[in-house]
């Protein structure tokens, strides 16, 4: 077998099936904004999974290792089945915690509204049997710990057991033996007992309701990393040293240690000393998987930015810019350098190639080659006549994530009608699986791309950029081939296994292969 089969086998197109969903709505049932999912993680072991929402709150899914149920496979299946062999398993996930992290709060010093709304969730390392999370809205970084311990359950009280006391319990559950007759210390003989236990006394009966033991996890804050950004928190990512992290905004990137909360490094500054200068501003950062001294951040501009920590204190001039030279020149349009904004980056793998998307595309970059990405894999090309109206009703600014699978070969990506797009490292840049993450397409849509209200951050600059004066339009979402209002923006693939958990709305949806 030659060496390339190998590789050709792991970037093999996948085949999704649906697995879980959680929250899902009713046909015609509203959504609440408070509820809607703004932020997705699994852990490196892919055993919990992080949620974030707009009302602040962040829920913990645990996975168990789950067979198919028979139910699930049809009778062909299960009899072609080699029982000798591992039966085929996939992560199964259930609730296990939910927890408050932000709280709407006001800055009266700015006149300004910070809302509640997790923008990022990132997992720590795990230290002493407990989990440790960091969370993100527009202003503030919080360290959540995550402990485990046990709690009774009260599953039924019993009202008429209340006049007994607790000796009284300890002296019917307890009796003498004397003389082969056993009797009990208040006189009672072993035929009473006998009786008793069969049916069973109603103080033990009461404690029997009572007293059931659950696992539960409870979260602590541990640090509070604020008074650090002027402007909205884009990007939160974890060291590979496992003791610091960065947190990002529009036009600054701070590195903070985990154990200080009240001081961290500003080591990435493109504000200009006139603000009428501004020409970017920060779309994502992350650092690289294994090199803690090297970090990557992406621009409004359609540059990949690759910084060096060790050459400067402030990381102003970037070790390598990765951009797309221009093939023809006299191709660029109104909508060029809008488009051509970077929404989210992740390192593949070892680190040796970077995912990225744009609104129109998802891109791999080779680091070691700056001047062109190594694939291009076409999203929305089919919106390209449609960007007039794209930009008129906001469409255009939609910030689309993107993720990659454990091994490298695979990458995800999310798109409208809540559309979810997989492509396959060894695919055409045509060729890709794409997946409806919805049951109920007659479910009211729960944001409306047309009337969305704009957050207070410099990257609504960005529109100002472009923005010329002409709000209305004519067009309408039903025009389009596909459904503005519904939107896959969220996505996270499981680093152990082919599972991707992605939202659309208010739901949680997750398909393996």
């Amino acid at each position: 077998m030659s060496s390339s089969s190998p590789d050709s086998s792991l970037s093999a197109p996948l085949h999704w099936k649906f697995s879980q969903v959680f929250g899902e709505k009713a046909p015609g049932e509203d959504v609440q904004n408070s509820d809607l999912i703004s932020a997705i993680e699994f852990d490196k072991s892919g055993r919990h999974l992080a949620v974030g929402d707009r009302g602040g709150r962040v829920i913990i899914f645990e996975s168990k290792e789950a067979e198919e149920t028979n139910e699930q496979r049809s009778r062909i299946e299960l009899e072609a089945v080699d029982f000798s062999s591992k039966a085929h398993r996939r992560p199964i996930y259930q609730y296990k915690a939910e927890f408050q992290s932000h709280e709407p709060e006001f800055d009266y010093l700015k006149s300004l509204e910070i809302e509640e709304k997790i923008n990022r969730v990132r997992w720590c390392m795990t230290h002493g049997g407990s989990m440790f999370l960091l969370s993100a809205n527009d202003k503030t970084v919080k360290l959540w710990k995550l402990k485990e311990h046990k709690v009774k359950q009260v599953k039924e009280t019993d009202h008429s057991s209340a006049v007994h006391s607790e000796n009284g319990l300890l002296a019917e559950a307890s009796y003498i033996s004397m003389q082969g007759k056993p009797t009990v210390p208040n006189g009672h003989d072993m035929e009473w007992t006998t009786n008793a236990v069969k049916n069973i006394s109603p103080v033990q009966e009461a404690q029997a309701k009572i007293s059931s033991l659950e696992d539960s996890v409870r979260a602590s804050c541990r640090k509070v990393y604020a008074h650090a950004h002027d402007f909205n928190i884009n990007s939160v990512s974890n060291n590979s040293d496992g003791e610091t992290f960065i947190s990002a905004d529009d036009l600054r990137i701070n590195l903070w240690n985990l154990d200080v909360k009240d001081q961290c490094f500003n080591i990435i500054d493109i504000k200009p000393s006139n603000m009428e200068d501004l020409t970017e501003v920060i779309t994502s950062a992350e650092f690289h998987p294994s090199h803690c001294n090297l970090l990557a951040y992406s621009s409004s501009r359609g540059f990949i930015h690759l910084i060096d920590m060790r050459q400067s204190a402030l990381c102003d001039k970037s070790a390598t810019i990765l951009q797309e030279t221009e093939h023809q020149p006299g191709s660029k349009s109104f909508f060029t350098e809008i488009i051509a904004s970077i929404s989210d980056i992740k390192f593949v793998n070892d680190g040796q190639c970077i995912l990225s998307r744009d609104f129109m595309n998802l891109k791999l970059w080779d680091i070691r080659k700056d001047s062109m990405p190594v694939k291009v894999f076409k999203v929305h090309e089919h919106l390209r006549p449609k960007l007039c109206e794209l930009y008129n009703n906001d469409s255009i600014f939609d910030k689309f994530e993107c993720c990659v699978n454990g091994s490298g070969s695979h990458f995800a990506t999310g798109s409208y009608s809540n559309l979810l797009h997989v492509f396959s490292n060894g695919d055409s840049t045509e060729e890709h699986m794409t997946v409806e993450a919805g049951k109920n397409p007659s479910r009211k849509p729960a944001v409306h791309s047309a009337s969305r209200p704009r957050r207070s951050s410099l990257s609504n600059l960005t529109r100002g950029f472009y923005r010329q004066g002409n709000s209305n339009s004519g067009a309408s979402s039903h025009e389009f081939a596909c459904d503005l209002s519904s939107k896959l923006l969220h996505l996270a693939w499981n680093p152990t296994s082919n599972l991707i958990a992605c939202s659309a709305g208010s739901s949680l949806f997750m398909y393996y292969a």
